[in-house]
């Protein structure tokens, strides 16, 4: 059974705010390119306007992983989209805190606590998906982070380690085996959606071009899960309904600048 530095060890990260590709499948599993069949789903994260250029949150040249994702989009049978859904006052803000400034962190029931600028609330306009997103066959958006007094980075799982989302027990009753992750950020909730896919028990692959990180460094310790040894990469043009090329290895050294991940769920939560 693979302890937890093995589950993360699969993921790569290049480059602060530059693309960030990962997988958590076996080498040799990338010896052809990738057609995704009936058994596999693509999840598209937090493609919303508070992460976009001009929102509250933005991740830098968050908007060019939207073609990209419309692109390989056509692919799938099977897509889910996620969006951060948080409440006015959301314990993850700032502004929930008197005397608290935007990445100062605090210790909550479940563990530390980054504080963000407000972002994603419920019905707002930064809350919405991008307006460019072109998946006309998506079947379900999965809405985290509504509960109050805990956030929520994995589409899986909340930030407390224990509260589901259902989406590990939607994807199971539709007979998906694996799964590919893109969109915003990779350091933080995509990267906690590849993680949870994984101990799920889904063969994850995190698209390389079709995300990008948003790591601040210096304003977060620890800034979101961190990937000790690198990987092979998938990049969008090895998802394809008629795939032929053969996927390339990448093996770079590159890596996070963040502290080892001691504990699963005890990193301080963060976008």
């Amino acid at each position: 059974m693979l302890d937890r530095r093995q589950v993360v060890a699969g993921l790569v990260v290049k480059g602060l705010g530059a693309t960030v590709l990962a997988s958590l499948v076996p080498h040799q599993l990338w010896a052809a390119a990738i057609k995704p069949d009936d058994a596999s789903a693509l999840l598209v994260i937090d493609v919303q306007n508070c992460f976009l250029p001009g929102g509250s949150l933005a991740v830098k040249d968050g908007e060019q992983v939207v073609p990209v994702i419309n692109k390989i989009a056509k692919s799938f049978a099977n897509v889910v989209m996620t969006q951060d859904w948080h409440t006015p006052g959301h314990v993850s803000f700032a502004s929930a805190h008197s005397g608290k400034k935007p990445f100062e962190t605090i210790d909550l029931a479940y563990g530390k606590q980054v504080l963000w600028p407000d972002h994603c609330v419920q019905g707002t306009d930064g809350a919405s998906l991008s307006k460019d997103l072109a998946i006309p066959q998506a079947e379900l958006i999965i809405r985290k982070g509504f509960h109050n007094d805990v956030d929520s980075y994995s589409a899986f799982t909340e930030a407390d380690g224990k509260t589901t989302t259902g989406l590990a027990a939607y994807l199971k009753a539709r007979k998906v085996k694996r799964v590919f992750v893109a969109g915003l950020a990779t350091d933080f909730c995509v990267g906690w959606t590849a993680l949870d896919a994984r101990k799920a028990g889904f063969e994850t692959y995190v698209v390389e071009d079709a995300c990008r990180a948003s790591t601040r460094r210096g304003r977060s310790p620890r800034p979101g899960p961190t990937w000790p040894r690198p990987g092979s990469s998938v990049s969008s043009r090895r998802i394809s309904r008629n795939a032929s090329r053969r996927a390339r290895s990448a093996w770079p050294s590159w890596r996070h600048p963040s502290h080892s991940l001691p504990k699963y769920r005890k990193q301080p939560h963060a976008k």
